[in-house]
């Protein structure tokens, strides 16, 4: 059962499938009812296309609707946190919850023995177990999204168009005369759609202005809502002409949730912004065994990030500490920390925090008794 969007990328997994000769059927899942007062989400024109891409090969087309099941178990989540004032990532959570469970199940129910997607990442297996590797295309890899998948989801899941780079995906789409050929690729988050997210997420959560201020204390503007920050973000912080200030570009420092206080400055790499250490709970190991203390490995902390070289210096069930060798700029929390060896994904889990400097004396005091969020000035 290929899980087909309306996209390129599903629908040429569903090409290369159709075209080994596998017995495949598509499914199209809608995920969010749409609210037109913030413009629309396009499920019915994709739903659409998935069909014209279906007939175009012969396969049968099944449609599910699991807004119900998006809500309760990713929407709520993206909500919650980001009323904590942290950073989630909803397409994690959608693989995790719906993509590789709910309509996992479905597939099942339906008659197929395994399911196949989009993804740019590839598995292998040895002896029974499987791994998940990085994409062969660097610039698409998508295994930073799909690391909470374990051996269970993987022993049931392909990815066609892992082993391809984007270029030649569109190839073949245009060869086969694909309806999709020259669709363009969907971009932000899906549920929001073309929606302006600032609008969009004040529908759901009560948005209480505060100051902006900056390192020092100078009060320099006001903020709209914390919750529409991130650490190290640029756009969208509407300061401009202060006196005393060059004229450059202003950066989130830090989000103090308990004063309602948003701290900005003009230096891109300012040390609040840098860490060389990092707390993650939530842990998910693809393998189902977590890395050993020590190991020396790489991560990334955010989506599109070079990969970056590190230790797991403590780690248990529920918690992992990463130490990096160089210092990483804009350490969000909430967002997901993704742990590898060389091209395979070991997984990864969910930032709590990090040790730059303004997060000190701010969270559990065991935590900081124990000397994790200690500056880098403090620690040498």
């Amino acid at each position: 059962m290929v899980a087909m969007s309306g996209g390129v990328d599903s629908s040429v997994a569903a090409l290369c499938l159709r075209q080994q000769g596998r017995d495949i059927a598509g499914l199209f899942m809608k995920n969010w009812e749409e609210d037109d007062r913030f413009g629309t989400c396009p499920a019915e024109e994709d739903a659409s296309d998935a069909l014209a891409v279906a007939e175009h090969m012969g396969i049968a087309l099944h449609r599910r609707n699991f807004s119900a099941e998006y809500w309760d178990f990713v929407f709520e989540e993206f909500l919650a946190e980001y009323r904590a004032g942290r950073t989630p990532n909803p397409d994690i959570l959608c693989n995790r919850e719906i993509k590789f469970k709910t309509f996992l199940e479905h597939a099942h129910d339906l008659g197929a023995e395994r399911i196949a997607t989009g993804h740019y990442a590839r598995i292998d297996e040895s002896d029974g177990e499987y791994r998940l590797l990085r994409g062969k295309d660097g610039n698409k890899d998508q295994s930073y999204f799909l690391y909470t998948l374990g051996q269970e989801q993987l022993a049931r899941t392909e990815f066609p168009v892992g082993e391809l780079h984007k270029p030649a995906v569109r190839q073949m789409a245009r060869a086969s005369g694909l309806p999709v050929h020259a669709k363009k690729d969907s971009t932000g988050i899906c549920f929001i759609g073309e929606r302006n997210f600032r609008q969009f997420l004040s529908s759901y959560i009560a948005a209480e202005p505060g100051e902006i201020r900056t390192a020092e204390g100078r009060a320099i503007g006001e903020h709209h809502g914390l919750m529409l920050h991130t650490l190290g973000q640029r756009q969208g912080l509407g300061i401009g002409g202060v006196q005393g200030c060059a004229d450059a570009p202003w950066y989130v420092l830090h989000k103090d949730m308990q004063e309602n206080v948003l701290y900005a400055g003009q230096d891109h790499d300012h040390p609040w912004l840098m860490s060389r250490r990092l707390l993650a709970s939530q842990l998910s190991w693809v393998s189902g065994q977590p890395p050993a203390p020590g190991s020396r490995l790489h991560a990334q902390v955010r989506y599109r990030q070079n990969e970056q070289a590190c230790v797991v210096s403590e780690l248990s069930p529920g918690r992992l500490v990463l130490e990096f060798e160089q210092p990483q700029r804009a350490v969000a929390p909430g967002q997901s920390v993704v742990i590898y060896h060389d091209t395979v994904c070991l997984g990864g889990g969910i930032i709590d925090a990090s040790n730059a400097p303004p997060d000190q004396g701010m969270e559990p005091s065991g935590l900081v008794e124990s000397g994790f969020f200690r500056s880098e000035a403090e620690s040498s």
